[in-house]
C-alpha cells in the first residue's frame, strides 16, 4: 500500500514537471511550441530540452505501468481480505451464536423460486397444466429485461459482398487480342486476287494476273462510366474500395463483351461481329438448328476460306440442342446424368446471353482481333460539380478499343433458330 501511494506520487510530479514545461514552451499564448522560452531546463539547446521532454514523458509511462500493477495487486488482497472476514463471521454465527441468524434464514425461506411458485400454484396442482387450461401465477417483476429494454443480440456482419446476378464475362476470353499506340488500327486488306496462272507452250502469251489493295481503317472506341462515392466510405472502410476497383471494371468489360457480338457501330458504338459487312448468313428454314451451324460452317469455310472454331449461341438456343432426342428418347447430346460436351461439329460452344436470342454465329475468331490502345484506367477526384464542398468523389474508369476484323466472311450468322 505504501508503495502504490509512493508510486503514484512519483507519477504526479513527473507529470506536474511536465505540464510546467509546456506552459513555459506556450507563454506566447497562440497553442504553438516555442522551447526558447523554457528556462526551467537550463540554458541548453532546444534539442537537449526536447530530449528531456521526451526523457520525463517515457518514465510517466513507465511510473504509470507500476501504479497499474500495484493497484492490481492491491485490488486482488483487498479482495482475499474481503472473502476471508466474511468466512471468519460465518464461522463466529456458527460457534457462538448470532440471534439474527435464524430471522435471515427464515426470510430467505420465505422468498420461493419461479419453479417452487410454480408447482405450488393451483393451476398445477388441480390438473390444470396437464389438461392445458389456462393458470396463473403471481410472480413480482417491476420490470421484464427484454431485448427492448436490456441488450440486443449482437450479430457480427460478414466480409462477404453478394453480387448482384448479372450477365459474366462470357466472350472476350474467346477473341485474341493486341495492342496499338494509335487512334485507329489501320492495315491494307487484299479485296481483288485474279489468278491467271496456267499453263504455257514454247513461245506463248503469259497470262495476266491481278491484285490490288483497300485501306482499312478500325477506329478505336471508348467505353467509360462512373460512380459518386462520399470521402468517408473511401477513408473508413477499406473493403468499400477495393469493391469499387473491381465492379467498375467489371461494368465496362460487360460492355464490351455485348458490343463485340452486337454492337450496331452508330455514333461511338463498336461494330460487333453480327452486323459486319461482309459476314455471310444462313437461315435455318426447315433444317435442324445442328444442320444448319453446319451449313453455315460450309460457308465459312469454303466462301470464307476460313476454319470454324467456335459458335456462339443464346443459353436458350443451346438448350434446345442439348435436349435433342432420338425418336426412343435417348438424348443425343449425352445422358442427363452427364454434364454433356460443350462443342458440336468440333466447334467450341460458348454460351451466352450477350447474343440476340434465336440468332446464332459460327465463327473463325482468327479471323478477327480486340486491339487494346489503353486499358482499364480508374481515377478518382472531387473536381466534378459541387463534390469538392460535400465531401464527394468521383471514381471514373474507361477503357480505349478497337474490333479489327480481318475476314468477314469468316463469320456466319444463323438466323432464326
Amino acid at each position: 500500500m505504501k508503495l502504490l501511494v509512493q508510486k503514484r506520487g512519483e507519477l504526479q510530479a513527473k507529470q506536474a514537471e511536465l505540464e510546467s514545461i509546456f506552459k513555459e514552451a506556450r507563454a506566447n499564448g497562440d497553442g504553438d511550441l516555442d522551447l526558447s522560452k523554457v528556462k526551467s531546463l537550463g540554458d541548453v539547446s532546444d534539442v537537449a530540452k526536447a530530449e528531456k521532454i521526451r526523457e520525463l514523458n517515457d518514465a510517466c509511462g513507465r511510473i504509470a505501468e507500476e501504479v497499474e500493477k500495484l493497484a492490481t495487486a492491491q485490488k486482488a488482497d483487498d479482495d482475499t481480505r474481503r472473502r476471508q472476514a466474511l468466512l471468519g463471521r460465518v464461522e463466529d454465527e456458527v460457534k457462538h451464536g448470532d440471534p439474527t441468524v435464524p430471522a435471515r434464514r427464515e426470510e430467505r425461506a420465505s422468498r420461493k423460486s419461479f419453479g417452487e411458485l410454480f408447482v405450488e400454484s393451483k393451476a398445477y396442482v388441480e390438473g390444470g397444466w396437464k389438461a392445458k387450461t389456462e393458470g396463473k401465477i403471481d410472480v413480482e417483476l417491476k420490470t421484464l429485461f427484454e431485448t427492448a429494454a436490456g441488450w440486443a443480440p449482437e450479430s457480427i456482419r460478414t466480409g462477404r459482398v453478394v453480387d448482384f446476378a448479372t450477365r459474366p464475362i462470357q466472350v472476350i476470353d474467346t477473341i485474341p487480342s493486341g495492342q496499338t499506340g494509335q487512334a485507329a488500327v489501320v492495315y491494307m486488306e487484299e479485296t481483288t486476287f485474279t489468278n491467271a496462272a496456267a499453263e504455257l507452250a514454247e513461245g506463248g502469251t503469259f497470262a495476266e494476273s491481278a491484285l490490288a489493295l483497300t485501306q482499312r481503317t478500325e477506329s478505336v472506341k471508348k467505353i467509360a462510366t462512373w460512380l459518386p462515392i462520399t470521402d468517408e466510405q473511401l477513408e473508413d472502410v477499406a473493403q468499400a474500395r477495393s469493391y469499387i476497383n473491381g465492379r467498375l471494371p467489371f461494368m465496362l468489360r460487360q460492355r464490351l463483351d455485348a458490343q463485340i457480338l452486337v454492337g450496331d457501330g452508330t455514333g461511338d458504338n463498336i461494330e460487333g461481329l453480327i452486323n459486319r459487312t461482309g459476314v455471310q448468313t444462313q437461315a435455318l428454314g426447315g433444317d435442324t438448328v445442328p444442320d444448319a451451324i453446319y451449313k453455315a460452317c460450309t460457308k465459312v469455310k469454303v466462301t470464307g476460306r476460313s476454319f470454324p472454331n467456335a459458335v456462339y449461341l443464346h443459353p436458350n438456343d443451346w438448350q434446345g440442342v442439348r435436349l435433342l432426342k432420338t425418336t426412343d428418347g435417348a438424348y443425343i447430346w449425352g445422358n442427363p446424368a452427364e454434364a454433356g460436351p460443350m462443342r458440336i461439329f468440333g466447334l467450341t460452344v460458348v454460351e451466352t446471353d450477350a447474343i440476340t436470342e434465336n440468332t446464332g454465329l459460327v465463327a473463325d475468331t482468327m479471323q478477327c482481333m480486340l486491339v487494346e490502345r489503353r486499358g482499364i484506367d480508374v481515377r478518382v477526384s472531387d473536381s466534378h460539380s459541387d463534390f469538392f464542398i460535400n465531401g464527394k468523389q468521383a471514381v471514373r474508369a474507361d477503357v480505349r478499343v478497337a474490333l479489327a476484323v480481318w475476314r468477314p466472311a469468316g463469320f456466319c450468322t444463323v438466323t432464326g433458330i
